[in-house]
């Protein structure tokens, strides 16, 4: 985002947050609502090509924007959502598509709250990021999930398979709503980033790791604390087995590959030798 989306998230931001708040004793049920609203308004922005051109028209008088606003979603959403959305289209995004990102990532962000509000933030967390596995160790799976020409519902249905029943509400939602609206991305980096934004909402970090074999309790608390020095911020460690590997470890934190794998001596010998 340039500048000037990123000052109109960050007030938006704190309406989200004011609003939140304000709902009292039962702020979990109220930030997931929320959640959901400002999704399906995203998604109905989505489809209507006009009103994401009048909303993102900073020519318009800010009182213009909002009062469209009001009156298309005033019957349609709960109070809270709506007055995220007011706030939104009356600042002034630098295009269109910023402004549904911006909606699209308050309305995660709010699933989040609901998830710390209830205590559930690390298992949401978990769930994302097992998701993306799953979803990274299947390619036909992954490649028919990025499938544009198949249409939003389909692709939800096929990821429903994988899991109704078996993730929480909120995982659920988040995953749905985001392999709902893929652009150029890849479903199982979609999750993931679904994941690191789950484990920002304490300023932690998540370490990757995918080793040769499984860890102990013990190995994993050990290289959590390493990390966690290394890096001076708290670490959330995630484990995948990967036999291809041969042995060792590669730990990926953000844009930072440690690669401690007998595959990955291997090609850097390759390498070397050709």
């Amino acid at each position: 985002m340039y500048a000037a989306s990123r000052d109109a998230l960050s007030g938006t931001r704190t309406v989200l947050a004011e609003t939140i708040s304000a709902a009292g004793g039962d702020t979990a049920t109220a930030a997931q609502q929320i959640g959901s609203d400002l999704f399906a308004v995203v998604g109905f922005l989505d489809s209507e090509r006009s009103l994401r051109t009048a909303f993102g028209d900073i020519s318009a008088p800010v009182d213009v924007r909002q009062g469209l606003a009001n009156q298309l979603f005033g019957s349609q959403i709960e109070a809270g959502a709506l007055a995220v959305v007011v706030e939104a289209v009356g600042r002034d995004w630098s295009n269109t598509s910023d402004l549904l990102s911006g909606l699209e990532l308050l309305g995660r962000e709010a699933y989040l709250k609901s998830a710390s509000e209830s205590g559930a933030l690390d298992r949401i967390e978990e769930e994302l990021f097992l998701l993306g596995r799953q979803v990274a160790g299947h390619p036909d799976l992954e490649i028919v999930l990025a499938d544009k020409s198949r249409s939003a519902k389909a692709r939800q249905e096929l990821l429903a398979t994988l899991t109704t029943g078996k993730v929480s509400a909120i995982t659920e939602a988040l995953a749905q709503q985001a392999i709902g609206r893929l652009f150029d991305e890849k479903p199982a980096d979609v999750l993931d980033a679904l994941s690191n934004l789950a484990a920002g909402q304490r300023d932690r970090l998540v370490a990757k790791v995918r080793a040769s074999v499984d860890l102990t309790g013990s190995q994993v608390e050990a290289l959590t604390a390493t990390l966690t020095r290394i890096y001076n911020q708290p670490i959330v460690t995630h484990i995948v087995v990967d036999q291809d590997l041969l042995s060792g470890m590669v730990i990926r934190v953000g844009d930072e590959v440690i690669d401690g794998s007998g595959a990955g001596r291997l090609a850097t010998i390759r390498k070397s030798l050709g």
